[in-house]
């Protein structure tokens, strides 16, 4: 799994360790099933604080669109862990989609009466 963190905020400059190690917790179980994923860290409102810190997270799957999920907070950690909280669950979701359709379609039809 490749893992591209992209940050402007010097603040998120210094969580990119942080940051990639926790995603690669979250993602353990399902990380062969991922090629790649992108952080993005942003401080929306600049120093005004607030409700201010973002975390988008894409995972890219093959032979499919990639999965989005973000997150705000006021801090870099809730928001990361916001993230991947929403990350690791549409990505749980999609997988078991997928898992019932193939599912479906292995099905034999009916024999007529």
């Amino acid at each position: 799994m490749e893992v591209i963190v992209e940050t402007r905020h010097p603040e998120g400059q210094a969580l990119r360790s942080v940051a990639e190690r926790r995603l690669r917790f979250v993602l353990r179980r399902l990380a062969w099933r991922i090629p790649r994923v992108t952080l993005r860290l942003a401080d929306t409102n600049g120093p005004r604080g607030g409700e201010d810190k973002e975390v988008q997270v894409t995972l890219q799957l093959p032979g499919s669109r990639p999965l989005l999920a973000s997150a705000r907070a006021r801090d870099w950690h809730a928001a990361l862990d916001g993230a991947l909280e929403r990350a690791s669950q549409r990505l749980l979701r999609t997988l078991n989609r997928s898992r019932q359709r193939l599912h479906e379609r292995s099905r034999p039809e009916p024999l007529p009466t």
